[in-house]
């Protein structure tokens, strides 16, 4: 195989026309269509590029009798991985369609008491056993609850090709340039979404403000559930926007994923699986000990509104402990 079917075969591995190969390589599209059909050969420094751009090795693009394409990242000699474009790309991809996974899932999770809310106070005002309408709301709430879970282990069991991103990584020549172009398309919906979703979060306590003065208590309680809906929404339009954005920066080891920002997140994760274990302990606890369903559910709005308080905090203090530590 001659050095132009080779280039058109990793270009269009890599989904790229002969105008962005062209721009990658900074040189006219005239230039890549002549190569492609060998009416002119690259020069040797345009030849390192398309290795580096491509991960390949030199011998493979200039020997014809190699065939299968031999790639620099699998030999390197410090063991560090090296992405190529190919594998950046992928994960950008795949991290959009779980971005809207996981959306739905957190969805899913803080509207999860929505039934047990409405259920638990329906028997103070309509003729409805008050057992089963407890126990109704918290089998609707342990589906919503299961349904999550079942999301997050699909995302998790995805994402798990991905696991070298977790840890020391190089990108290919190139690489860095083309994720921080498609960052820069996505940072005016990233600003959008959380715009939206911050705006959304200020207005959410409106249907209950507006049941407290005209309504009676299942209003209040139809009204919670609304609360929760907005919420949810806002929450989700957030995650869709964060996820997006993290995945192009833990490429280019950005903020969150430079030196200082893991060590911060490390603590976050650690802080959040604790907070909310313990909300779900003292939720469980104080409404079997107190048998006041239609009460306790309150402990989840409160928990939520000052979670992002406790995560900054945490994340400040982490930030402080590791420049002490220096």
């Amino acid at each position: 195989m001659i050095l132009a079917d080779k280039i058109i075969r990793m270009r269009k591995k890599n989904g790229w026309s002969q105008e962005e190969l062209a721009e990658k390589m900074n040189v006219s599209r005239q230039a890549v269509s002549k190569w492609e059909s060998a009416q002119s050969v690259p020069e040797l420094e345009k030849i390192l590029l398309i290795g580096e751009l491509f991960g390949v090795t030199t011998d493979y693009l200039l020997k014809d009798d190699i065939e299968n394409e031999e790639f620099t990242h699998k030999d390197s000699a410090s063991g560090i991985k090296r992405v190529t474009f190919a594998e950046a790309n992928e994960y950008i991809e795949h991290r959009k369609k779980a971005s809207l996974l996981i959306a739905l899932g957190v969805f899913l999770c803080i509207i999860s008491p929505a039934a047990l809310i409405i259920l638990s106070a329906a028997p103070f005002f309509y003729n409805i056993p008050t057992g089963f309408a407890i126990l109704m709301g918290i089998i609707v709430l342990l589906l919503f609850v299961a349904s999550a879970i079942g999301i997050f282990s699909y995302c998790g069991f995805k994402n798990s090709p991905f696991k070298y991103l977790s840890r020391d990584f190089e990108t290919e020549y190139g690489v860095a340039g083309m994720v921080k172009e498609k960052d820069a398309q996505f940072t005016p919906f990233g600003v959008a979404t959380n715009i939206i979703a911050t705006c959304l979060c200020v207005v959410s306590p409106t249907p209950i403000l507006i049941a407290a003065f005209f309504g009676n208590g299942f209003a209040i309680c139809v009204s919670v559930v609304i609360t929760l809906v907005i919420v949810g929404i806002a929450v989700m339009l957030y995650i869709i926007g964060t996820v997006r954005s993290r995945s192009m920066h833990r490429l280019l080891k950005v903020d969150e994923f430079s030196t200082e920002g893991k060590k911060k997140d490390v603590a976050n994760s650690n802080v959040s699986a604790i907070y909310w274990l313990a909300a779900t302990a003292i939720y469980l606890v104080w409404s079997f000990i107190s048998g006041e369903w239609n009460f306790t559910w309150i402990l989840w709005p409160v928990a939520g509104v000052l979670f992002p308080i406790v995560y900054i905090i945490a994340g400040k203090l982490a930030v402080r402990k590791n420049g002490d530590s220096k």
